[in-house]
Order: C-alpha cells, then structure tokens, then sequence
C-alpha cells in the first residue's frame, strides 16, 4: 500500500531514541523528508545521520527543550524554513517523574506539565501557520497509555490524559482547515525509558527487574512488550494520505492490555 509519504515533510519531537527515534526512522523509509528535535544534541546528531545513512532520506536534526516556548518555535520555523515547510507533525517529546504520589512534590507534576503538555501546545501552535500554508496537514500527539493507570507514573498519566482531550478539542476546530488531529496511545513498548520504569517498579516492589517484566508480560493477552516499530507504523499510517478521513481518533496500541480487567 502506497502511504503517500513520499516527499512529506515531517517534524518529530523527542526523537534521539525509543519511540520518536523509531518514528522518525519509518517515516524516512516511507520517503518523508524528516526534522526531529531533542535535548541532547550528540545523541540527536548522531540518530539523524544513522537513520539519514539507513534509508537515504533527508534528516535534520535541531536541537531543542519542550520546556522553552523560544526553543520549541526555534525548532519548528527552522525545520520549516530548511526544509521548505511542514506536512505533518508528531509530538513526542516529555517525561516525567516515578515514584509513589505522596512522595512527589508540585514540581514533579509541573515538570511534566510544562515539559510535555505545553511543549504539544508550543509546538503545535508554532505549526499550525505552516500547515495551512501548504494547505493543511496533519498533527499526531503521542500520549502514552490513557487506558489504564500505569504504577508510580501519577504526573505522566494525568499529562497523557489532558493530551488526549487536547488532541480531541483540536481536532474539532483545525477539521475545518484541512488539518487533521489525532493521538495514539502506546501500552508496555520496550524502551530506555520503559526500562527506567521497570527499575522503579522493582526498587518499590523489592524484586528483580527480569520479575517486573515478566509480571508486565503476563498481563498483555498478546504475550509480549510492543516495540518503537509497533508504534511507527501505526503513526506512518495515521499520518498518510490512507487516513485522510480520520480525525479526532485515540487510537490505542497495546496488545489488548487495556481489555484486560
């Protein structure tokens, strides 16, 4: 199936490793022209001219922090102007604190706040002239699992959940502008930062850290983690030209965990 990727021009935040890393990567095999951004710059420079060198496709990268609305604009208007404008966006970038909630102060949840709910809307915003410059586009806000709560993970969940509607009410009112909005909830995907979770699930629970997983593993009816792969493709399709009609979804990829009671 012919994705209509070829060409596009896509902004991928968060993008040095794990899942936006792996975004970036698939979008580049579909033939997509590609600018991802993270915070740190060696890590970032060197996943650009690996994926650059594996697909022969023109990645930029530019560094940039979520937190700063300056380097959040800085980063889209430069892709932008480097790349010749912007087709589609997917927001990725922003972590947050673990640990049990009455363990955690205000700024662990303002961290996450302003790191990954407001670098979505930083971001966007700055997109948004650009998208309708090229006569609309689309917007992909990766959220996290909003399904099920995910243990010691409070400031996270509370931000995954406000994306989701964020994603929602945009959809709604940039429909209209031939600028789709959507969001896509990753489950269990085997990550760097998935694996820091798991060390802190196993400090909290004083278990191994091969336990945790193996406790992960067994509530999944598809009997195993996901990987930055299972996510990309999902993201390559919802960006394309197959899903021009779909907008205003939450689509959720987790092996059917989120069935499970």
């Amino acid at each position: 199936m012919d994705l209509g990727l070829t060409g596009k021009i896509a902004l991928v935040t968060g993008a040095s490793e794990g899942i936006g890393e792996g975004v970036a990567q698939a979008l580049a095999v579909e033939g997509a022209r590609v600018a991802i951004c993270s915070r740190t710059a060696s890590k970032l420079e060197a996943t650009a001219v690996r994926i650059a060198n594996e697909t022969n496709a023109e990645v930029i990268a530019i560094p940039a922090d979520m937190r700063s609305l300056a380097e959040c604009e800085g980063f889209v208007n430069e892709a932008a102007e480097r790349l010749g404008g912007i087709d589609i966006l997917v927001n990725n970038a922003g972590a947050s604190a673990f640990g049990p909630f009455v363990d955690l102060p205000d700024e662990a949840f303002t961290d996450a706040i302003n790191g990954k709910l407001l670098g979505y809307i930083r971001c966007t915003r700055a997109a948004i002239p650009h998208l309708k410059k090229r006569g609309g586009g689309t917007i992909l806000n990766i959220t996290g699992t909003t399904q099920q709560t995910v243990p010691l993970h409070t400031p996270g969940s509370a931000c995954n959940a406000a994306v989701r509607m964020f994603s929602k009410e945009l959809s709604v009112e940039l429909g209209p502008m031939n600028i789709r909005v959507n969001s896509l909830g990753p489950g269990r995907i085997q990550t760097a930062r998935s694996d820091r979770l798991q060390k802190a699930m196993a400090e909290e629970q004083g278990v191994s850290e091969e336990e945790v997983q193996r406790g992960l593993v067994s509530t999944i009816p598809s009997n195993r983690l996901g990987t930055a792969a299972d996510v990309a493709d999902a993201v390559c399709f919802l960006v394309s030209a197959r899903a021009t009609y779909v907008n205003g979804s939450a689509l959720v990829i987790d092996g059917s965990k989120s069935l499970v009671i």
